[in-house]
């Protein structure tokens, strides 16, 4: 019995034998298309025959690279979001810090140009802080006894007064400002030259013209001035603008209240006056009539003539024939404390120009005069 393989195990040519007939047909169609180039067109329709089954194999390698990039551009947004905002915070706080210098230079420039028209020396000084009393218009300057601070300096900046120095430390000051209940500064209006006390009224930050007649030449916007009668603040700067005139014919005095002019709620760069104005002297005939008054006061008293020596004659004594012109009888000086040395050099003097020798009386020593209780 014979054994035979199945169809499918049937052996036909050798594998030598079909690798050369394949390369032998390869080399035959390579040599004809490089040479006729007639395979273009079946190998155009192969492409367009295999390209879906192409892009269906690369589904899951696209896939993949997809979703790796998807991830990575995420990340990088991601960062490149935090970096933007980062940046974004950083320029808007140098805009801010830019904004604030350009203030601050301006609010300089201005003082600069205030300090440079006013009469008296000036010093810039800057707010550090609120004073801690909340019932008080107070602030706090970084200059002190160190730099030539002293109590009573007035305390501006450009815009108009913004209070006094009422406090001083080593290195630090407090200035009451002028809204403070307890601060009075003399004020006039600059349109018609009325003369008032501007007072403060506290929290609410305004002033108030007190004593003020009902009918007086006061209209809203008028601009108050310092009229430098109290010799603390120069004379001509700014103090604060009416807002509100209320006349009562009811009333004694009519109310004014002011806005104050001066930026203390949006600066913090002030200038403290370092001296007082000069107040101009007293004409010369007020000085005469007051040292006038003050020697009447100071005359010394005349004693009653002791006990045993005759009175002086109350008549004027013999005309002089060949005396000198002007020369009055010994009298006491008007000094307050005259010396006996000086009245007996005195009669001595007199004697020998009436040409006729006075009699010998016993003249009592000058006593001091008497100062007048206090």
């Amino acid at each position: 019995m014979e054994y035979s393989p199945p169809p499918l195990f049937k052996q036909g040519a050798s594998a030598r034998v079909k690798m050369t007939v394949f390369a032998c047909i390869s080399i035959a169609l390579l040599l004809v298309d490089s040479r006729m180039h007639s395979l273009t067109t079946v190998r155009k329709a192969a492409a367009t025959v295999l390209y879906p089954l192409q892009m269906a194999a690369l589904l899951p390698r696209d896939a993949i690279y997809g979703v790796g990039d998807y991830f990575s551009t995420l990340s990088s947004l991601e960062k490149q979001v935090r970096e933007l905002k980062r940046q974004q915070i950083a320029g808007a706080l140098a805009l801010q810090q830019a904004q604030l210098q350009t203030v601050e230079n301006g609010q300089l420039r201005r003082l600069m140009d205030a300090r440079e028209h006013l009469p008296v020396k000036s010093m810039l000084a800057e707010i550090l802080y609120d004073a801690r009393d909340v019932n008080s218009r107070k602030v706090i300057l970084d200059r002190g006894t160190q730099q030539g601070v002293a109590l009573g300096l007035p305390v501006i900046d450009n815009q108009g007064v913004v209070g006094q120095v009422t406090r001083v430390f080593p290195f630090t000051s407090e200035v009451t400002l002028l809204t403070d209940k307890e601060q009075a500064i003399p004020v006039q209006l600059l349109r018609n030259g009325l003369r008032s006390v501007a007072y403060g009224r506290g929290k609410s930050g305004a002033l108030e013209l007190r004593f003020t007649a009902p009918n007086a030449d006061i209209q809203v916007g008028d601009i108050v001035v310092t009229s430098g009668l109290d010799g603390v603040y120069p004379a001509g700067l700014a103090v604060a603008r009416v807002s509100q005139v209320e006349n009562s014919a009811a009333g004694s005095f009519g109310g004014v209240v002011c806005q104050p002019l001066a930026g203390i709620s949006n600066h913090t760069q002030l200038l403290i006056l370092m001296s007082a104005p000069e107040m101009p002297p007293r004409p010369p005939e007020e000085e005469l009539r007051a040292l006038k008054k003050h020697n009447n006061k100071m005359a010394p008293v005349k004693e009653a003539p002791k006990e045993g020596v005759d009175p002086a004659p109350a008549t004027a004594p013999a005309p002089v024939p060949a005396g000198p012109p002007g020369l009055m009888p010994v009298m006491p000086p008007p000094a307050p404390k005259p010396a006996p040395a000086a009245d007996a050099a005195t009669d001595a003097a007199v004697q020998p120009a009436s040409g006729t020798p006075a009699p010998k009386q016993a003249v009592p020593p000058a006593a001091p005069p008497k100062e007048p209780a206090r």
